[in-house]
């Protein structure tokens, strides 16, 4: 009797995992469905813009996953503007080509900053938001990893919301003889997706685009055929905001109600058990 009820609780259980696999099947195979989903992350990749904005006015557009480049003199500022949804945690790199060491007069300090839609300076968590290339460098680098944006803040915090991104790159320190030196200048955004952990219960109504990327492309003079200038989607991710219904709270919603369902059928073959009359024959 015992290794009948042992079975038939194994066979429910069995059952119960089955169907919550299925479940999760169907949750993945729904999101390979989506056109959003289904793009091939090399078509993200690419070449970006290869031109700077000298202000946040005329900050050109960037997509993430893309390399923006622009030629530029020593001492400009530079300013790309790229789009983050709530659950991404940016990382924003940037490189700067120095000029031949013989035409420099000494070292140099460079440094990125962020600033989101409402132009607030935005802190990194870690990475090398300023560094300083010695005389003889060919190169350096910077970074900043951003905290993760929010769905929704109070107003009066600084915490970073979805919308339009500003990186603003220049040398801060350096010989007033190296000012106006040619440099090539590149950045890159990437950011990994958070998901659920960092949800809150709230949305903002819209986000915080103030609208720049069409001044910008007004500016620079791209037009399209009516001769109107073309609204750069630098403004807004290209699956749109917070477009994707998939995050990794359905892994937990589903775990967790298959576990309720096998301390359920556990429980409820325990009381059973216990209930029944040991001399019951089995099937009465």
């Amino acid at each position: 009797m015992r290794t009948t009820r042992r079975n038939r609780l194994g066979r429910v259980c069995a059952g119960v995992l089955l169907a919550g696999a299925t479940l999760l099947t169907s949750a993945g195979a729904a999101q390979a469905d989506d056109p959003s989903a289904s793009a091939s992350p090399a078509e993200d990749e690419g070449a970006g813009p290869t031109e700077a904005g000298t202000t946040f006015r005329t900050a050109t557009p960037v997509q993430q996953e893309q390399t923006a480049t622009a030629e530029a003199s020593t001492g400009d500022y530079l300013y790309w503007v790229f789009p983050a949804d709530a659950g991404e945690r940016a990382t924003v790199r940037a490189k700067v080509t120095l000029p031949e060491s013989a035409t420099r007069h000494g070292a140099s300090t460079w440094q990125v900053d962020v600033y989101d839609g409402l132009r607030r300076r935005q802190a990194c968590m870690y990475g090398h938001q300023t560094r300083k290339a010695a005389p003889d460098a060919n190169t350096v680098e910077l970074s900043c990893v951003l905290r993760t944006v929010r769905a929704w803040s109070e107003p009066w915090a600084n915490d970073p919301l979805p919308g339009s991104y500003y990186v603003r790159l220049t040398v801060v320190d350096l010989a007033e003889e190296d000012l106006g030196l040619p440099v090539r200048a590149e950045t890159r955004v990437t950011s990994v997706d958070k998901g659920g952990s960092h949800d809150v219960d709230g949305t903002l109504s819209e986000p915080l685009v103030p609208g720049t990327s069409s001044v910008a492309q007004a500016v620079s003079g791209d037009s399209g055929d009516d001769g109107q200038p073309k609204v750069s989607p630098g403004g807004e991710p290209e699956d749109g905001w917070a477009s994707g219904w998939w995050t990794d709270r359905w892994l937990w919603t589903v775990g967790g109600g298959v576990l309720a369902a096998l301390a359920a059928v556990f429980g409820y073959n325990l009381t059973r058990g216990r209930g029944r009359p040991s001399h019951v024959p089995p099937g009465f």
